[in-house]
């Protein structure tokens, strides 16, 4: 098993100019935060808090370069390269391969009603092309699907698929992989149930607002593990306080605002998606500092 990937990820924030443009800069900087500030053990790269499906390829690519240049070896690095095109999924994790991502993770195929076999043959296709590990990516409540525990040990039973990321709010799903897959890795999605999820054995977890809320979750984390639950919940609440009024406000427009208020250059999140609502600004403000973001 690949034990040395353990632990929490931030999922990486992406910055961009007014005409949709990567600010190489400002993402060096969002990475810098994460190894430095938060002390992350790694970074989940083009990602849905990337704002990845709304990019191109070559922005894909561009992303996953400055990332590995800006972190080298500091900290662990997944790829995401899933896309409903899988020529560009393999070209992508092919590029990441090369670049030396620790490992790669792709979103289960969305929009159409694919069968169990589609799925799983998009997966083993990727890992034949790029002979790199993978890490199923699960979130159900964006893609509608859904993997059954039987799925999942055929998804499993190739030895190049390491683990998951478990986005899905089933904990008894969750309980079972657990006891089945003993030897996978499987990393929590949810920021905001990372206490329901520790207390059920995950390997780790990999979160958006941990770019801002890193430290706070690791000592969630580590609190529940171990065996400290009320102070896990205390923690749990705190942060599922700020997860409230982030969601109120925008989450990937909030969150860069809040590392713009730390100096960071987050530019603006990519269009559709509309910038930071200034009105909300000095609730931003008092979020900050009573949490001490």
């Amino acid at each position: 098993m690949s034990n040395h990937l353990k632990g929490l990820y931030g999922a990486l924030l992406v910055p961009f100019d007014e005409y949709g443009q990567i600010k190489e800069d400002g993402l060096r900087q969002i990475v810098r935060n994460a190894v430095d500030v938060q002390k992350l053990d790694g970074l989940y790269v083009n990602g849905s808090s990337g704002e990845n499906f709304l990019m191109n390829t070559a922005q894909k690519k561009e992303v996953f370069r400055i990332a590995k240049d800006e972190a080298q070896d500091q900290i662990h690095l997944i790829a995401q390269v899933g896309a409903l095109d899988l020529n560009e999924a393999i070209e992508l994790g092919q590029y990441a391969t090369e670049l030396g991502y620790d490992a790669l993770s792709a979103v289960t195929p969305f929009y159409y009603p694919f069968t169990f076999e589609e799925i799983r043959d998009y997966y083993f296709k990727i890992i034949e092309a790029t002979n790199n590990k993978m890490i199923i990516y699960s979130i159900p409540g964006l893609t509608g699907v859904n993997i059954s525990i039987q799925q999942f040990k055929e998804l499993f039973d190739n030895p190049n698929i390491i683990g998951v990321k478990y986005t899905a709010p089933d904990f008894y799903l969750l309980e079972r992989l657990r006891k089945a897959f003993p030897d996978k890795l499987i990393f929590s999605g949810f920021d905001e149930m990372l206490v329901q999820a520790a207390i059920s054995g995950v390997d780790g977890a990999i979160g958006s607002t941990y770019n801002i809320n890193g430290i706070r979750a690791r000592a969630t984390f580590e609190a529940a593990q171990n065996g400290d639950v009320q102070h896990a919940y205390q923690l749990q609440h705190e942060t599922n306080d700020i997860i409230e009024t982030v969601l109120n406000m925008g989450l990937y427009p909030t969150l860069k605002a809040a590392l713009a208020e730390k100096g960071i250059d987050t530019g603006l999140p990519k269009a559709p998606f509309h910038p930071f609502n200034e009105v909300y600004r000095p609730e931003l403000k008092a979020l900050i500092k009573q949490y001490h973001l």
